[in-house]
């Protein structure tokens, strides 16, 4: 290579070639590798479907499936209306077995397993590479290709990837970071969009605001207050207005919009902690409703952290309540376990404090994570750990699992390090998660 350059230094925003690799339905497309036969039928993966149980969520939904009305984070009881599974239409003459489809229970061990193939992959094809979840990450391939020639290297990528490992996966290749984000969701599933310098705002143009990266439902609602409903419209805003309103982030997703994002790839270390939250379509007190969701974060965040070999100590949620007053609440634990049920109760327990109020989004995080080796704390201690932390403010920014700032998308599920108030601080100052499937993430997006 001329001018060879060392990975994650400097280069202009115009010369640096940046790829986004996303796993289209990745649990759902794990099902499938499992079961080719699955191909082209609706696959719902979750939890709760299963005779005689009452809770559970989708983690997945394939396209086929999303058709019907099923979405991840939705509860399994609303999936299941909308999209009975095959083995109970077959019995029964009220279901049309066409109308049906099949349901696969979580299991982040395979899943882990098959992301691992695809990220050997992504180290082979790139020098510098950041794995931002189980499903999802960016590549910098400045000194692979050029702009001649990085579409061929992208659909070679693709091709790898889908004979070598047998799952989809949709490429955006851009500038910045956060152009490819978009471009690789832009011709799912199975896509590939190749925005070259110069391009970048012409192509945000027209896009609706939420495909900003950092603009998700709950603030999407926000800019519409303000009659910014295209990504157009937001690199035209007065940007003094959007950082009143939004503070630094309101300035992040501005240039997000305007095609600027000078941040580089970087590889990731260890999380700080794992968290993952999901917002409603519109504010509900339904108890019933809230208890189902924070279940499933929580069962999603704690097969993560266990997927990880992570213990955590500290256990909290996030509940934002309109207007966008973001709340958090957190306990500590006497010291580092790997308890999932204990995630969901203790969850469950900092819910109840906000009996009665609307709320519009919802997370759970373990953090004050530990991956060394050695026991952990006995159950025996947990009655008196009752060390609840406590913050309310406007909405906060979000901070990766390695402490840089990053903006998530705050209408999809998240498994991203987050630091939801300055409060919460020490948590993160521990040893040192991932966006993805709602994005477990980080379920599929």
């Amino acid at each position: 290579m001329d001018g060879a350059r060392l990975p994650g230094t400097s280069v202009d925003d115009g010369d640096r070639i940046v790829a986004h690799v996303d796993m289209d339905c990745f649990y759902a497309a794990c099902e499938r590798r499992r079961e080719p036969p699955l191909e082209g039928d609706p696959v719902v993966v979750g939890m709760g479907f299963e005779p005689g149980e009452t809770h559970g969520a989708v983690a997945t939904a394939s396209y086929e499936a999303r058709e019907y009305g099923v979405d991840s984070a939705m509860a399994i009881s609303a999936a299941l209306e909308r999209l009975p599974r095959k083995v109970d239409a077959v019995d029964d003459p009220a279901l049309d077995v066409a109308d049906a489809g099949f349901y696969r229970p979580v299991d982040m061990e395979y899943y882990e397993s098959v992301s691992g193939r695809v990220r050997a992959i992504l180290h082979d094809c790139a020098p510098v590479v950041r794995e931002v979840s189980i499903d999802e990450a960016y590549l910098d391939v400045t000194d692979e290709t050029d702009w001649n020639t990085v579409e061929q290297w992208a659909a070679r990528l693709k091709d790898e990837i889908r004979s070598t490992v047998g799952v989809p996966a949709s490429v955006g290749v851009a500038p910045t970071m956060s152009a490819a984000k978009v471009a690789s969701d832009r011709d799912k599933p199975d896509g590939l969009v190749v925005v070259e310098p110069g391009d970048v705002r012409d192509f945000f143009a027209d896009l609706p605001v939420e495909d900003v990266h950092g603009v998700g439902p709950v603030t999407a609602e926000e800019l519409d207050d303000l009659g910014i409903e295209t990504a157009g419209d937001l690199a035209s805003a007065d940007p003094d207005v959007l950082e009143e309103r939004f503070g630094e982030r309101g300035l992040e997703i501005y240039s997000y919009a305007r095609g600027e994002d000078d941040r580089e790839v970087t590889p990731r270390g260890r999380p700080k902690s794992l968290s993952r939250e999901s917002a409603f379509t519109e504010a509900t007190d339904d108890r019933a409703e809230l208890g189902d969701r924070v279940r499933s974060l929580a069962a999603s965040v704690a097969d993560r952290a266990t997927s990880k070999d992570a213990l955590y100590q500290t256990i909290g949620i996030k509940v934002v309540t309109p207007p966008f007053d973001v709340n958090t609440r957190a306990r500590s634990l006497p010291g580092p376990v790997d308890e999932p049920e204990l995630v969901e109760s203790v969850a469950l327990d900092l819910l109840d404090e906000f009996e009665g109020q609307r709320v519009r989004k919802v997370g759970v995080r373990v953090s004050n994570l530990s991956f060394t080796a050695g026991e952990q704390a006995s159950l025996g201690g947990f009655e008196g750990a009752n060390d609840d932390t406590a913050t309310t403010g406007p909405g906060a920014d979000e901070v990766n699992d390695d402490g840089t700032s990053e903006p998530a998308p705050d209408g999809q599920v998240t498994l991203t390090g987050a630091a939801w108030a300055e409060g919460d601080a020490s948590d993160d100052a521990a040893t040192p998660p991932v966006d993805g499937q709602t994005t477990i993430d980080d379920f599929c997006k």
